[in-house]
C-alpha cells in the first residue's frame, strides 16, 4: 500500500518543463477533484522562463480542509528528466515516483520506487506528445477516484475554446490515462483512501487573486490602472476580465508611475481606483504614494511580494516589501497595510480596504506575494451580509474648503463638477482651500491635520487572530501567507502550551499587540525575508524584542514541515 489509509491525505506532485502543459493538467485535476466532493489544494513553483528549466506543482487532495504546502511527496508525477533532481530534497523512499521510461532511465530502482509508464509512446499515437500530460491527468484522476464523467467534463470545459476535435483528442487521451490508473488499482500498486464531504461540493473553488479581486469589486472599484508585473498581473487580468460585467474600466498603462498617477486621478474624480504591481515596479511609484499623502486623494495599492532587490526571482514569492509600503513617500502621513493570509481575509479586506481608503482620503496597501496569489483551495461562499461601499464624497457649496481644519483631520472631500464648490488640490503645501502657500504656521496646522487621521484610524484597526488556548507559554507570530503552514502546524503539534497570533494589519499596529506579546513566555516569529521586517517593526512600535526569528528567503514559501520542526526545536530547547 502505497498511502497510509489512516492519514486520508495525499500530496501529489507534477513536474516537467515549461511550455509541457503543467498547469493545464493542474486546472484539470484541481477543478476535477473539487467537483468529486474532495477538500484540494494546489501550489505552483516555476522559473521565469517560457520553456525548459522545471517546474512543478502540488496538489494536496485530503478528508479535512487543506490550504498549506508540505515538503512529503507521495507521488511524484516526472513529465521530463530533471524533474526527479529537481525536487531530489523532497524525495524520500514512501515516495512513488511514476514517469516515462525515457525520464526514468537514468535512476536506479534500488534508490527510488520508479513507475515506468509509456505516456510519450501512448502520447504519440494519440496525436503528438503533447498529450502526455491530459493522459497524464487521468492516471491521477482515476486513482483518487475521480469520476470518469467528472474527469471528461473538465476536459471538455478547459479545451472547449480550442475546438470540437481538440476536445475530442484531449478527452480520449483522458480516457487512456484513466483506463492505466484503474489497472494501478486494481493491482494493487496504489490504494488511497480519501473521504468525500458533500459540502465541498457546494463551495467555491478560487485562488489567492480572485479572492483578492472579488474583495475590490465588492468594495466599488471603478477604475485600474497597471502595468503588468509577475506576480500582480494575474489581479490585472481577473479584473480587466469582469470589468464589463461589473461596470469598471482597466487601463493598462505605459509604465508604473503612469499607473499609479492614472489611479490617483480616477479617485480625485470619484471613481474608486487602485493599482496592481510588486516591489521593483512600486518602487517606481513612490513619489505618487508621497502626492496620494499631501493632496489627500486616496488610492488602493495591491503589492504582490517577490524577492528582490530589482528584478530578483521574478517567479518566486517573499515578503520583502514590507519596509518599502510602510516607508514609501518623503515626508510624514497616514497610511494603512492589510496583509490577508486566507481567502475569506483577502476578499473582506480588500473590500474594506476601499472604503478606509475613502473616508480616510490616503493610500491603503494590500500585501500578498507570489504564494498567496497562485494557491487554489475550496472555500465556503464568502458571507457577504453587512458589507456596502461607504460613500464618503460630499456635495460642495460655494465656500467649500477642500481641506478644511477639522478636529479629526478629515476633512470633507468634494469631486469635480458635483456641487458649487471648487476642488483644488496641489502637491506643494497648501492651504485650506488648496492653493500653494509658505505659510511655515499653515505649514505646521496642515501636518497635524493630516496626522491626526491616525487616532481616528486606530479606532478601527484590524485586531490580530489569536489561534489557540489564551494561557499559553509559547506565541507564534506570522502574518500574510505564513497562515497556513503555521496553522496546519499547531494543529499536528497538538500542544495547548502554543498559541499563533495572526496579523492581518500590520500598520497601524493594533494596541493589543504589546500585551499579548508580554504574556508569553517565549516568543517565535516566521517571516519570508532574510531581516524580521515585522519583528522590526514590532520592536520600533511597542518596544518589544521576540525572542526567535526564523527567516525564509529562498523564494519558496514555509512548508508545514518547516514550521512544524522549528517550533518543536523551540519549545523543547
Amino acid at each position: 500500500m502505497l498511502i497510509d489509509s489512516s492519514r486520508k491525505d495525499v500530496s501529489i506532485v507534477l513536474c516537467g518543463e515549461a511550455g509541457q502543459g503543467i498547469q493545464t493538467v493542474e486546472t484539470i485535476l484541481v477543478k476535477a477533484i473539487k467537483k468529486s466532493g474532495y477538500n484540494v489544494f494546489s501550489t505552483k513553483e516555476y522559473m521565469s522562463r517560457v520553456r525548459g528549466g522545471e517546474n512543478s506543482t502540488e496538489i494536496r487532495v485530503s478528508s479535512n480542509r487543506v490550504f498549506s504546502y508540505v515538503d512529503r511527496i507521495d507521488i511524484l508525477l516526472a513529465l521530463s528528466e530533471g524533474a526527479i533532481p529537481h525536487l531530489e530534497n523532497r524525495i524520500t523512499s514512501n515516495t512513488l515516483v511514476m514517469g516515462d521510461e525515457k525520464h526514468l532511465k537514468l535512476f536506479s530502482q534500488d534508490k527510488y520506487d520508479l513507475l515506468n509508464i509509456k505516456l510519450l509512446e501512448m502520447a504519440i499515437e494519440m496525436g503528438g506528445a503533447i498529450f502526455s500530460n491530459v493522459i497524464a491527468a487521468g492516471i491521477i484522476a482515476c486513482i483518487l477516484n475521480v469520476p470518469k464523467s467528472v474527469f471528461e467534463s473538465c476536459i471538455s470545459e478547459i479545451f472547449s475554446r480550442k475546438g470540437e476535435e481538440i476536445v475530442r483528442k484531449d478527452t480520449n487521451a483522458g480516457i487512456k490515462g484513466y483506463e492505466i490508473g484503474k489497472e494501478l488499482v486494481d493491482s494493487g500498486r496504489i490504494d488511497i483512501q480519501i473521504e468525500k464531504n458533500s459540502e465541498v461540493l457546494e463551495e467555491i473553488l478560487l485562488d489567492g487573486t480572485e479572492a483578492v479581486g472579488l474583495g475590490c469589486i465588492a468594495g466599488g472599484c471603478k477604475f485600474m490602472a497597471s502595468y503588468p508585473m509577475t506576480p500582480s498581473t494575474p489581479l490585472q487580468v481577473f479584473m480587466a476580465a469582469n470589468s464589463e460585467e461589473f461596470d469598471m474600466i482597466f487601463e493598462q498603462a505605459e509604465d508604473e508611475i503612469a499607473a499609479i498617477n492614472m489611479a490617483i486621478g480616477g479617485f480625485y474624480a470619484g471613481a474608486r481606483s487602485m493599482v496592481a504591481t510588486s516591489g521593483s515596479g512600486f518602487a517606481l511609484m513612490e513619489e505618487a504614494v508621497g502626492l496620494s499623502g499631501m493632496i489627500e486623494t486616496p488610492v488602493v495599492i495591491y503589492i504582490g511580494q517577490r524577492p528582490g532587490p530589482a528584478v530578483g526571482l521574478p517567479t518566486r514569492t517573499s515578503q520583502e516589501d514590507l519596509n518599502l509600503a510602510l516607508y514609501s513617500g518623503p515626508g510624514e502621513f497616514p497610511r494603512i497595510i492589510f496583509a490577508p493570509g486566507n481567502f475569506e481575509d483577502a476578499f473582506l479586506l480588500s473590500q474594506k480596504a476601499f472604503n478606509l481608503a475613502d473616508r480616510y482620503q490616503t493610500p491603503v496597501f494590500i500585501l500578498s506575494d507570489q504564494y498567496f496569489a497562485d494557491v487554489f483551495y475550496n472555500q465556503p461562499t464568502f458571507d457577504l451580509e453587512g458589507l456596502k461601499v461607504e460613500d464618503h464624497i460630499v456635495e460642495t457649496n460655494s465656500n467649500y474648503k477642500r481641506y478644511e481644519i477639522t478636529v479629526d483631520g478629515i476633512s470633507p472631500r468634494g469631486i469635480p463638477g458635483f456641487g458649487d464648490g471648487l476642488v483644488v488640490v496641489d502637491s506643494d503645501e497648501h492651504d485650506e482651500m488648496g492653493h500653494l502657500t509658505e505659510d511655515l504656521d499653515i505649514r505646521i496646522k496642515m501636518v497635524d491635520k493630516r496626522l491626526r487621521k491616525l487616532k481616528e484610524i486606530d479606532k478601527e484597526i484590524v485586531p490580530p487572530e489569536l489561534l489557540g488556548g489564551k494561557e499559553y507559554k509559547t506565541l507564534v507570530i506570522g502574518w500574510g501567507s505564513t497562515y497556513g503552514p503555521i496553522k496546519e502546524a499547531m494543529c499536528n503539534l497538538k500542544d495547548d502550551n502554543i498559541s499563533f497570533l495572526y496579523f492581518k494589519q500590520l500598520y497601524p499596529l493594533h494596541h493589543s499587540t504589546k500585551e499579548s506579546l508580554i504574556q508569553a513566555e517565549k516568543t517565535i516569529i516566521f517571516e519570508n525575508n532574510a531581516q524580521g521586517q515585522f519583528a522590526d517593526l514590532i520592536k520600533v512600535k511597542t518596544g518589544f524584542e521576540i525572542d526567535k526569528k526564523v527567516l525564509k528567503y529562498n523564494g519558496m514559501p514555509f512548508s508545514v514541515e518547516e514550521v512544524e520542526k522549528s517550533l518543536k526545536e523551540f519549545t523543547e530547547g
